[in-house]
């Protein structure tokens, strides 16, 4: 079976772009792609070139970004694959104690091709998100505390996959975003702030927030 031209379907479903996806930065909410309900990959092309190339760029971008999580729609694509890595690197980035708080551990990169999600652990706790589709801003998100996930992996390989605390909440964060789902729509509204509302005040509004990987 033939695998359809990706970059070509997203530019018919979503109109001309001046750059054409996978994209080098993550698309911005308003953008018609994070609303799409993603597109299965079928199996047989998982190993296919032109899929492998996407899986290596998802990953590239979600590095140079510093995020633990990318879906590939915020690339522009409305395919349903997700990357996910939390680094031991990124454990300094937190106190102790909100590490401990928020039950973060590192998590090896991992790739999931058509992910279905089923809730392990119904209780929920909310906790402060930000998202690369929504720059500059954040706000508190209720999540349950565990979820498995059944798919494939970049090698087509059938898994399934257990996450319990904070992994638990970037998995679904990111199976939202293939769903047409941002944090946004699930937030408690009253905690939505720009994360540099001091620096623009102090700055008398001189900031750039920059939408581009350096």
């Amino acid at each position: 079976m033939k695998f359809p031209n990706l970059a070509r379907i997203a530019k018919t479903a979503f109109g001309a772009q001046t750059i054409h996806p996978p994209y080098s930065h993550t698309v911005q909410i308003g953008d018609p792609v994070l609303r799409s309900k993603c597109m299965e990959i079928p199996r047989e092309t998982i190993k296919s070139n032109e899929v492998q190339t996407l899986i290596n760029h998802m990953i590239k971008i979600m590095r140079e970004s510093n995020c633990v999580g990318l879906a590939c729609n915020q690339l522009g694509m409305p395919y349903q694959i997700m990357t996910l890595e939390f680094t031991e690197k990124r454990k300094k980035d937190f106190p102790p104690s909100v590490y401990k708080a928020r039950e973060m551990q590192t998590l090896p990169l991992t790739v999931i091709i058509n992910p279905k999600l089923t809730v392990t652990n119904f209780e929920k706790i909310a906790h402060v998100e930000s998202c690369q589709s929504v720059r500059g801003y954040s706000g508190e998100v209720s999540r349950y505390k565990g979820v498995a996930i059944e798919g494939f992996n970049e090698n087509g390989e059938a898994k399934k996959w257990e996450f319990n605390g904070w992994n638990a909440r970037i998995a679904q964060h990111e199976v939202d975003h293939l769903n047409g789902v941002v944090y946004t729509d699930k937030m408690d509204p009253k905690t939505f702030i720009c994360t540099i509302w001091e620096a623009v005040n102090s700055r008398g509004g001189r900031v750039q927030l920059p939408f581009f990987v350096k």
